[in-house]
């Protein structure tokens, strides 16, 4: 990265001395921003499949299609996306990202009123906003330590997660309440101001942010890419963890792009407590997020890692059973320690990938694992739509939970199984300490 002029970087010391840290006033302008657009996000989630499923009366691979087209964008366009951003200003891009979806989002309310809304039209949204969703938070990522004075940043990033928590859990309630009193179109509506009230916190931001490379300074994108790419396929401990979070996001996609099918058509509840039942996944995120310190200290991370999968991840085969009445506690118990067991494994791993990579390698890893991870999850939501189709949503609901069960077997066979602890930095010649 280039160096500041000196007038911009006096302006920026200045700026961060005066409103920043948590405190500050361009950190709540983010802080807001970021929570409403995440609120936004877990709607569209939600709200996209009802609109499929209650007004086009889509089937299960027509939905499977639609959520893999929300996720299809980081397979396309992930390595090259994360390269790229550094060489830009994150806040214009982040900002434009914004209009893009709320734009994208509007258009679906305006079709449907005018009687002209196809399938087609969600899935070429679904793309859109994917993209956009690619692009800002690989910025977003980048840009919050700009806002953040470095000694508020810990915190800072606490507040942020708790915040995403948060709206995760509410997302699919709102999105659920908003269908059941307005229909899952208006829905939208909502969920487009969100967007439009994040760009507007983001414009007002008064940050200045550091020049990148000079042109001649620049690595080529497919060089860096490749760095990435060979770090992680190399690496003992990286590898394994990769591998897992593809099969498990494979799985989990599977049958979470049928799980809104078969909740409406075999058990046969409503869009509001679809929704309702949805937010035990993301409550269980945030108990797991809450714990994965202390598991971590008190059992060791990689032991305590493998210990909380190995006990957690069975549950996931409660969902098939669930039926009508006190039958929905299987799903709602199930769907909770399995978030509380993927959240803990974020937290963990996260973690771990920041010290252990080499802080010149970080974004470049990060992306890596990102994209990879990414990469199966259009691949599973094709796959339980189809299996939704062919065999039903109950037995599509059993197949793929049935590979959820078993996935943290993957981590168990990289060396973590030996230690109590996962290593804390790579040496340059290899070792770990």
């Amino acid at each position: 990265m280039g160096s500041e002029s000196g007038r911009g970087a006096s302006s920026r010391r200045k700026g961060i001395a005066r409103n920043g840290g948590h405190h500050g006033a361009p950190f709540r302008l983010l802080w807001v921003g970021e929570t409403v657009s995440g609120l936004g996000n877990s709607v569209t989630v939600v709200a996209l499949p009802l609109i499929a499923v209650v007004v086009l009366d889509a089937g299960s691979t027509a939905v499977g299609l639609l959520t893999a087209a929300v996720w299809l964008p980081w397979l396309l366009v992930g390595l090259p996306v994360g390269a790229w951003v550094d060489r830009v200003r994150k806040r214009p891009l982040m900002i434009v990202c914004d209009l893009v979806a709320a734009a994208a989002l509007v258009s679906i309310p305006v079709a449907a009123w005018l009687d002209a809304l196809t399938f087609a039209q969600l899935v070429v949204v679904a793309l859109v906003c994917g993209t956009a969703a690619v692009c800002f938070n690989t910025a977003y990522h980048a840009f919050v330590p700009v806002v953040l004075d470095g000694r508020d940043l810990l915190e800072g990033n606490a507040r942020l997660q708790g915040s995403e928590a948060a709206t995760q859990v509410a997302g699919p309630g709102v999105a659920g309440l908003l269908a059941q009193a307005f229909g899952a179109v208006s829905a939208l509506v909502v969920d487009a101001v969100t967007f439009l009230v994040s760009a507007c916190c983001l414009q007002r931001i008064g940050v200045v942010e550091p020049d990148g490379p000079a042109h001649a300074e620049r690595p080529s994108l497919r060089g860096e890419m490749r760095e990435g790419l060979r770090f992680v396929g190399r690496d003992p401990y990286l590898r394994p963890m990769v591998v897992w979070g593809a099969v498990i996001n494979m799985a989990l996609m599977g049958y979470q792009a049928v799980q809104v099918v078969f909740l409406v058509r075999t058990v046969g509840l409503s869009p509001g407590m679809v929704g309702l039942l949805l937010t035990g996944g993301s409550a269980g995120g945030i108990v797991g997020a809450l714990v994965a310190a202390r598991v971590g200290r008190r059992f060791g991370t990689a032991r305590g890692l493998l210990l909380v999968q190995a006990t957690t991840s069975p549950f996931v085969l409660l969902l098939p059973m669930t039926t009508a009445g006190p039958g929905l506690l299987l799903f709602a118990l199930g769907a909770f320690l399995v978030g509380a067991g993927v959240t803990v494994a974020n937290v963990v791993l996260g973690s771990f990938r920041q010290t252990y990579c080499p802080p010149h390698l970080l974004g470049r890893v990060v992306s890596t694992a990102m994209v990879i991870n990414h990469s199966t999850i259009p691949l599973g939501s094709l796959l339980g739509g189809v299996l939704g189709d062919a065999v039903g949503h109950r037995p599509a609901m059993w197949i793929m939970t049935g590979v959820v069960a078993p996935s943290w077997l993957v981590l168990a066979l990289g060396p973590m199984r030996r230690e109590r602890d996962l290593p804390h930095a790579q040496e340059p010649d290899g070792a770990r300490r």
